[in-house]
């Protein structure tokens, strides 16, 4: 399916100088003179290079066709990833590079969509949030809650983020997956 450039969104995989693209971030670029394009960072679905290219809103690109299909994490063994899809029981194995860092925030159970071209997977896309608890995190200094700051976390995934001053050991926080960062305690 043919779009135009201008209509190109951080995540959707488009077909460009003969290979696979997913635009990972887009910006609107209007110069003093001339037209306006919108720059978009690409990276290579398979090789993972990365790419920087500019689309004028009238050049048409092709957005690649996925299919997603539903699937279950199950576990993990040697840097493989298995899923078993929800309709048929078939079980996928993907390897950890096609993750990248969406690996830490996997869960026992967890839903997820997987997206195939032509019978091949080429990412996962995860839940919007997770819950984590904290594994270790610093003390508050007095005074510190009075303004705006967040002090180092680390969850029990092993990952760190910077988390509010009133968020102790334990606490069980809703992290995004898109970015890694705080989004709030959980209920």
């Amino acid at each position: 399916m043919k779009i135009n450039g201008n209509a190109i969104r951080p995540g959707m995989v488009i077909e460009h100088k003969g290979g696979l693209w997913r635009a990972v971030k887009t910006q609107h670029v209007k110069p003093g003179k001339g037209k306006a394009y919108l720059q978009v960072e690409l990276k290579h679905v398979l090789d993972g290079t990365k790419l920087n290219q500019s689309f004028r809103a009238a050049e048409r690109v092709v957005r690649a066709r996925l299919e997603q299909r539903n699937y279950q994490y199950l576990f993990e063994a040697d840097g493989t990833y298995t899923f078993m899809d929800s309709e048929t029981y078939e079980q996928v194995e993907l390897a950890a590079a096609v993750l990248g860092d969406q690996a830490a925030f996997l869960q026992d159970g967890m839903a997820v969509v997987i997206e195939f071209y032509e019978e091949r997977p080429l990412g996962v896309r995860l839940p919007d949030s997770v819950i984590l608890a904290v594994a270790e995190t610093e003390a508050v200094v007095k005074g510190q809650t009075a303004a705006s700051s967040s002090k180092p976390a680390v969850l029990a995934n092993g990952r760190r983020l910077m988390v509010p001053p009133f968020v102790n050991v334990g606490d069980l926080i809703v992290v995004n997956t898109e970015d890694g960062s705080y989004a709030r305690r959980a209920d």
